[in-house]
This record gives structure tokens, C-alpha cells and sequence, in this order.
């Protein structure tokens, strides 16, 4: 490991410390990539600065198509607020539906009686789903028992058919029975 040294930017505090062994270029690349992406007070809405705020964002572009027992199919717009930088949708976007749908999927099978506790959600991002586009989003349950329920998302662009994102959402029923 190399000396470090502080060299204060402008996304960076007098505290900031940037290895030696860095080049100059990519750390004006991570500087870069936080003052682009930077969500200050005067950037962002306060109405969004709350609790299961992000669901606002997506509830809007969400719309059910298909309802059975263990399956969920929606329609995703993908509208600006739910867009980054690079003009395809964002990540945490992605995220929030597919908990969401995995949510909903849970629930056709799982009764109200049982609380459910996320206990993991796996994501994998194969492609982009471009700003302005229509994707199906697929849900069904993989697995449901006592304890807990294994839910599947499949997101693909609606005019192709293409896969973009997959995801995997482990829910545990709660009270766990006792043993």
C-alpha cells in the first residue's frame, strides 16, 4: 500500500483521503459521478424525504395486468422519475418493483394472519430497460411452506420479449412457529 494523501475536490471534505497510487483521471471520475448524482436538499423533494417514499415513485408506473394464486404480472412504464443518467431505469427502481411484485405474489398465497419479514432480495441486472418503455413484470412463487416464501421476477421489455432484470425475494412468515 501506497502513502496517502489528502486532496481536497469538489465533491471531496478537507477529510477526504485519496490513495497515491490513484490516477488523477479516476479520481476525477468518482468525483464526477457524485456531484452528478448528488440528491441535496435543493435537488430533491421533500415529499420524497420520507419513509417507503420510493414506492410513491414507482406506484404510478406500475400497473397490475394478471392475478392468480402464486403468479403477479404488471406493466412497467419506465418514466423519467424512475430513470438515471444514462437514460435507462435505475437500479433502486428496479429494486422497489421487484419487492413490490414479490410482495403481492406472497401475499396470494400467504394469508393476512402472517406477517411477512424480507430476509433477502437478490437482483441481477442483465441488460437496460430504456427510459420510456413498457416492461412485464413476471412474479410467481417458487416455493411456499410454513416459514417462509421463495418468489421469482422476471422484468423484459414488452416489445421484444428481451430479459433485462431477475430477481429472487426470500420472505419469513412471521411469528416463526415455534420448534
Amino acid at each position: 500500500m501506497g502513502e496517502e494523501s489528502s486532496k481536497p475536490k469538489s465533491s471531496y471534505t478537507k477529510d477526504t483521503i485519496i490513495s497515491k497510487e490513484l490516477s488523477e483521471e479516476a479520481a476525477t471520475l468518482v468525483d464526477s459521478l457524485f456531484t452528478r448524482v448528488r440528491l441535496d436538499g435543493a435537488n430533491f423533494l421533500t415529499q420524497y424525504d420520507a419513509k417507503d417514499s420510493f414506492s410513491e415513485l414507482t406506484r404510478g408506473c406500475l400497473k397490475v395486468h394478471t392475478i392468480h394464486p402464486g403468479k403477479v404480472s404488471c406493466v412497467l412504464s419506465v418514466k423519467p422519475s424512475l430513470s438515471n443518467l444514462y437514460n435507462s431505469m435505475h437500479g433502486g427502481a428496479v429494486g422497489a418493483v421487484a419487492e413490490k411484485v414479490s410482495i403481492a405474489c406472497a401475499r396470494t398465497l400467504v394469508g393476512k394472519d402472517k406477517e411477512l419479514f424480507l430476509g433477502e432480495l437478490g437482483m441481477s441486472y442483465i441488460s437496460a430497460a430504456p427510459s420510456n418503455a413498457e416492461v412485464r413484470v413476471d412474479g410467481s412463487v417458487i416455493r411456499s411452506g410454513r416459514n417462509l416464501t421463495v418468489v421469482a421476477v422476471e422484468f423484459r421489455l414488452k416489445d421484444s420479449g428481451k430479459l433485462v432484470y431477475t430477481s429472487n425475494a426470500t420472505f419469513y412468515h412471521m411469528p416463526v412457529a415455534s420448534l
